[in-house]
């Protein structure tokens, strides 16, 4: 599954409407320019309204920078393969695409051409060197979360962990990171919303605490707290508006939220259309992939792959997988560190 929660239904002005055949490459490719797959499930039930928000960040990116042609497929992991080697067949130089790990899996073996998939890999997927990874898994935020508390000198901090299964990932990749960063365990409690004393006595006795927390749990913890007590989170946190009961916690988010001034985001167009904050991430992941694939279409097998992109600063790392490092900035403000 994706990392991000699945999107509310998207108004139909975002979708791309292109059939499953890919209506996009009807012409004829100009010559001498970049072909790129777009192959997404846009049509399935769990998944299509991501998909289509993926895609329509493809799209605007393309509009923008006109350096290549777009061949939009829909498809499933019933038929992945299969649409996959006919969009290569018929030209295409580099894919973006699919979205689901399953999907990923069973394309993995056939990958010819530089694949960009908007997911994790799964470690029991053939090994493919033409097949990388794009995504906004949580693991990778809470790994950076423990970075920056430890470089902002924090010693002996609080992880309180959720019961929902993202809340288990964020918490265990951030416990993980702590102990191989600060060489000894971080201290980490479970939230409990009926009995918050204990809780409380252990922020009493750390020097910030780190949520791995929805949004409510969060800020209830948050309101009990005493002021001086620094408090750090990731971007699930960051659901739009004023959010003023989580004002002051320190957090992680891509340059897209937390950076207008940056160039790439001036340079792309936002949504036509309004989307919460978790869709938009999606679509900005379709902006980088695209300029991703652009990157990969001309570089040299082995060559180094960056991108000051707009879901992060995006470098290629071990496993084929795209690293992401992340602005930080402050919950009622737009402080940047």
């Amino acid at each position: 599954r994706l990392a991000t929660p699945t999107p509310t239904p998207t108004p139909a002005a975002v979708r791309a409407d292109a059939p499953a055949s890919g209506a996009l490459a009807a012409k004829p490719a100009t010559r001498g320019k970049i072909r790129i797959g777009v192959i997404l499930p846009t049509e399935s039930s769990a998944l299509g309204e991501a998909a289509a928000v993926v895609r329509s960040g493809v799209e605007a990116a393309a509009q923008v920078d006109q350096s290549a042609e777009l061949y939009s497929v829909d498809a499933t992991g019933d038929n992945v393969v299969e649409r996959y080697r006919a969009a290569v067949a018929d030209g295409v130089n580099v894919v973006i695409g699919p979205l689901s790990r399953e999907s990923i899996a069973k394309l993995a073996p056939s990958v010819t051409v530089p694949t960009i998939a908007l997911n994790s890999i799964d470690r029991q997927a053939a090994a493919n060197p033409k097949l990388y990874s794009l995504s906004l898994i949580v693991e990778g935020e809470a790994r950076q979360l423990a970075r920056l508390m430890r470089d902002d000198g924090r010693a002996n901090p609080l992880l309180v962990v959720g019961g929902d299964a993202l809340s288990q990932r964020l918490g265990k990749a951030f416990a993980d990171e702590w102990r191989a960063v600060a060489g000894k365990p971080a201290r980490q409690m479970a939230f409990d919303p009926n009995d918050m004393t204990p809780l409380l006595q252990a922020a009493g006795q750390a020097d910030a605490v780190a949520l791995a927390l929805d949004v409510a749990q969060a800020a209830k913890l948050k309101s009990v707290l005493t002021p001086d007590v620094p408090v750090y989170g990731t971007s699930q946190l960051n659901v739009g508006g004023a959010q003023a009961e989580l004002a002051g916690v320190r957090f992680i988010d891509m340059p897209w939220f937390l950076m207008p001034a940056h160039p790439a985001v001036q340079r792309y167009p936002h949504p036509a259309v309004q989307l919460t904050r978790q869709t938009e991430r999606l679509y900005a992941l379709g902006i980088d992939a695209y300029r991703l694939a652009v990157q990969l279409a001309v570089s040299r097998p082995g060559a180094a792959v960056r991108l000051d992109g707009v879901t992060g600063d995006l470098k290629l790392g071990r496993d084929r997988a795209f690293e992401r490092q992340l602005p930080a900035g402050v919950m009622g403000g737009n402080a940047l560190q």
